[in-house]
C-alpha cells in the first residue's frame, strides 16, 4: 500500500476540504401532468402524479 512521503500541511488539507463546501441550488424538473416544478424522482405534491401515472389520489387531501 502506498504511503505519503511527506506530511500534508494544514492549509493544503483545509483547501481540499473547502473546495466542496458550498450551497447548491436543487435540481428541479417540470411535472409532466401539471407543469409544477418538482424535485426529480418524486411525486408531484400538486397533482399526485409520478412518471405519467397517478401515484396518490389528491381528492383525499
Amino acid at each position: 500500500m502506498a504511503t505519503p512521503k511527506f506530511k500534508t500541511s494544514k492549509s493544503r488539507a483545509a483547501s481540499r476540504k473547502a473546495a466542496n463546501m458550498r450551497l447548491r441550488k436543487p435540481t428541479l424538473t417540470k411535472c409532466e401532468n401539471c407543469g409544477n416544478m418538482i424535485l426529480p424522482h418524486n411525486i408531484c405534491p400538486v397533482c399526485g402524479f409520478y412518471d405519467g401515472k397517478e401515484a396518490i389520489s389528491m381528492e383525499d387531501k
